[in-house]
């Protein structure tokens, strides 16, 4: 046998012409980094525009490399581009397909820059982009939860911790509760827009460049702030990477908490919503079933945010500096992150504006468990002047008696109230109602319809004057 197929069988059948094989599979990217073709090309236009304006290139080799670009650019959205592993990535695939264009003046586009550089402006252009797309898909779930809310400020319902039955609320003020939530990754999301709004276009290696490059009209031509302020952070950080990993991961949290509420809230033991057939599947056996399988996928998924985030902490933990290959696998975590996240998104604004509310049932459920026990115990203090444990000691000897008698709390006479306590009286069946008692909690932000409806305001003038000013997500 010779040595060359023994050296094959040694690396693996899959590689039939050895070490080279492997490598050139190890270390070719352009099987996911070709996403980045249009921010690729807007770099090289931005960086030939300026290095013609400073007299490093001439303006017919500028003009030309333009031509040229702008031709590539039509062929891969037509399809007709053919990608090639052996020239590793994005940037040289682009770069080789010039040369066949236009020949020598291909070469020059490469002055006074380097693809660690050139790698560091097109991810951040990308992922710039995405976070404009994910504000966007966060804008319209947080609008379909308002409307949602209110339509139900006044729909009384179980709040729980520890998932048992704690003390009434509107299903306006739960939902409300996810307004906030995703309010946050809206924020998040704006914030990490903002610190990654710099060009690293120009840092070249890692050492910056000789040439009298102007990195501040490359800053500006691809829509950034201003240009990174070092040039060895500029190709080595990923911290916008990370953010945007970081923001998913956290909004996919709140995505999966909201997701395992309706799972819940849909089973006939709670039976408190019903999904359409759009977001929901039958059982192969058993006829009778409905599935909210769009609910458990978008809890799933969440798994999927948080293995990237891990992935890639884990991948720049011990990076020293400048840059380190290590890196290139980076996009992958970030592209199927956000495509993950916006599918996730987008399934949840579905089925928050598509699910059908049962009051009924969660009128019912509301009353269950004695969830007024709180109320009455507020009210010997407020109205019968007792410390408030003493008073929680009488409201449990009345929830013992009412579980004793199988009656709610709003069912015992007030023969039977005063016998546990004689400051009791007629009044106290004011709040031993559920709708009493989400009617009395006015606190701000509390629970109230009257104080849903104005947190609801709230948020609609809020989105209302965020779009007049144009921030992010509109």
């Amino acid at each position: 046998m010779s040595d060359q197929k023994t050296s094959n069988r040694m690396w693996g059948g899959r590689f039939a012409t050895g070490p080279a094989a492997i490598m050139e599979a190890i270390n070719a990217s352009i099987g996911f980094d070709k996403k980045l073709y249009r921010q690729d090309i807007d770099g090289s236009l931005a960086h030939a525009a300026m290095l013609a304006e400073k007299g490093i290139i001439s303006v017919k080799d500028q003009e030309t490399i333009a031509r040229g670009l702008n031709t590539i650019l039509s062929e891969i959205e037509a399809g007709t581009f053919s990608f090639s592993t052996r020239l590793e990535d994005i940037h040289m695939n682009v770069e080789s397909r010039l040369a066949e264009l236009i020949g020598p003046a291909a070469g020059r586009l490469h002055t006074a820059r380097s693809r660690n550089d050139q790698v560091a402006v097109d991810f951040r252009l990308w992922v710039k982009a995405e976070l404009g797309r994910t504000a966007v898909a966060l804008v319209r779930l947080i609008e379909a939860l308002l409307s949602r809310a209110e339509e139900h400020v006044s729909t009384v319902m179980p709040g729980f911790t520890h998932l048992q039955a704690a003390q009434p609320v509107t299903f306006g003020h739960h939902l409300m509760a996810y307004v906030e939530m995703f309010a946050r990754d809206l924020s998040r999301v704006r914030d990490a827009h903002l610190r990654l709004d710099e060009s690293p276009l120009g840092a070249a290696a890692l050492a910056g460049t000789g040439y009298p490059v102007d990195r501040h009209v490359t800053a500006k031509a691809l829509g950034f702030r201003e240009p990174t302020r070092n040039s060895i952070d500029s190709v080595s950080d990923r911290d916008f990477a990370l953010e945007f990993l970081s923001t998913a991961s956290i909004c996919g949290v709140h995505l999966s908490r909201m997701a395992e509420e309706i799972v819940i809230w849909s089973t006939p033991q709670f039976g408190f919503v019903k999904l359409s057939d759009s977001f929901s599947t039958g059982s192969s056996i058993m006829p009778q079933k409905k599935n909210p399988d769009a609910a458990e996928l978008v809890r799933a998924k969440t798994g999927r945010l948080n293995g990237h985030l891990l992935a890639l902490l884990t991948v720049m933990k011990g990076l020293p500096l400048a840059y380190s290959k290590d890196m290139q696998e980076d996009k992958e975590a970030v592209f199927d992150a956000a495509e993950t996240l916006e599918l996730m998104l987008a399934a949840m604004a579905g089925m928050v504006s598509d699910m059908n509310v049962d009051k009924a049932a969660m009128k019912k459920a509301a009353g269950a468990g004695h969830s007024t026990a709180t109320d009455l115990a507020d009210w010997l203090v407020r109205e019968a002047g007792l410390p408030f444990r003493e008073a929680h000691h009488v409201t449990g000897r009345a929830v013992a008696l009412a579980e004793q008698k199988r009656k709610t709390l709003a069912k015992l006479s007030l023969d039977e109230l005063k016998a546990i306590n004689p400051a009791i009286d007629a009044h106290v069946y004011d709040v031993l109602s559920v709708d009493a008692s989400v009617r009395s909690r006015k606190s701000f932000g509390g629970t109230a319809p009257a104080e849903v409806r104005k947190q609801v305001r709230y948020w609609k003038t809020r989105l209302a004057r965020d779009a007049r000013a144009g921030k992010l997500g509109y």
